[in-house]
C-alpha cells in the first residue's frame, strides 16, 4: 500500500510542476517550486484524510469518520497562498491567474491523493490549455493596461502627445501630472494608466516615442 501512496505523491508533483512550469516560464510569482510543494502537500493531505486513521479506528468499534475532513481545510487554507500571490500595483490587479491556478493544482494533488489519476491528468491538460492556449488567442484580442510616465518641457507638449493617443484609439483611464521648476527651468512629468489593443500597442507605443521629440518616456509598465 505504502507504494501505490508514494506512486499517488509522485503523479501529483509530476502533475503540478507541469503546470508549474508554464507559470515559471511566464515569470509569474509562484512557479514550478511553488506548485510542485502545493500538489505535494495536497495529495498527502487527501491520503493522510483517507488512511490516516485507519490503525486508531480499528481498535474503536463505535467510532465514525468523515474521510473529507482533512480535505475541506485544504480547500480553505489553499486560498492563503493564493492570496500571497495577488499584487495591487498602481490601481492593476495582478497573480489572480497565478491564484486560481495554485487552487486548481492543489484539487489536482487531491484528485490524485485519491487515486484518480486520469482525471488528475485530463485536468492538468485543461489548465495548460487555458493559460498556454487560451493566451494566444487574447494576445490578439481586447485590450492591455499600461503605466506611462514622461515629462516633458512644455505642456502644449503633454496636451498634444494626449491628442494623439486619442487619435490612435488609445483609452486613458488615470492621470495626472506635476509642474517641476529648477536651476534648468521648467518639466512637466505625467504619469497616466491607458488601455491599448493588445495586437497593436507595441507598434502604438513605439510610434508615440519618436513623434514626439519634446517628450521624452522615461517608463512603460
Amino acid at each position: 500500500m505504502t507504494t501505490e501512496f508514494i506512486l499517488r505523491l509522485f503523479i501529483a508533483v509530476l502533475l503540478g510542476s507541469v503546470i508549474g512550469l508554464e507559470r515559471e516560464y511566464r515569470a509569474k510569482e509562484a512557479g514550478i517550486r511553488t506548485h510542485f510543494l502545493v500538489a505535494l502537500g495536497s495529495a498527502l493531505f487527501m491520503i493522510l484524510s483517507q488512511y490516516g486513521f485507519n490503525a486508531v479506528l480499528s481498535k474503536l468499534d463505535q467510532a465514525s469518520f468523515d474521510p473529507s475532513r482533512i480535505a475541506s481545510q485544504v480547500v480553505t487554507g489553499i486560498g492563503f497562498i493564493g492570496a500571497g500571490t495577488i499584487i495591487l500595483q498602481k490601481h492593476i490587479i495582478r497573480g489572480l491567474t497565478t491564484a486560481a491556478g495554485l487552487w486548481v493544482t492543489a484539487a489536482i494533488g487531491m484528485t490524485c491523493g485519491s487515486g484518480l489519476y486520469l482525471l488528475a491528468t485530463a485536468s492538468t491538460i485543461m489548465v495548460l490549455i487555458c493559460l498556454e492556449a487560451f493566451n494566444i488567442g487574447i494576445q490578439k484580442l481586447g485590450y492591455r493596461s499600461l503605466n506611462i510616465s514622461f515629462t516633458a518641457s512644455t505642456g502644449e507638449d503633454i496636451v498634444q502627445t494626449l491628442d494623439e493617443m486619442r487619435q490612435k484609439g488609445i483609452e486613458i483611464d488615470s492621470y495626472s501630472m506635476q509642474k517641476q521648476q529648477d536651476s534648468a527651468g521648467i518639466t512637466y512629468h505625467a504619469s497616466m494608466e491607458i488601455k491599448a489593443r493588445r495586437n497593436i500597442y507595441h507598434s502604438q507605443i513605439l510610434s508615440l516615442m519618436k513623434e514626439f521629440s519634446g517628450v521624452t518616456f522615461e517608463n512603460i509598465e
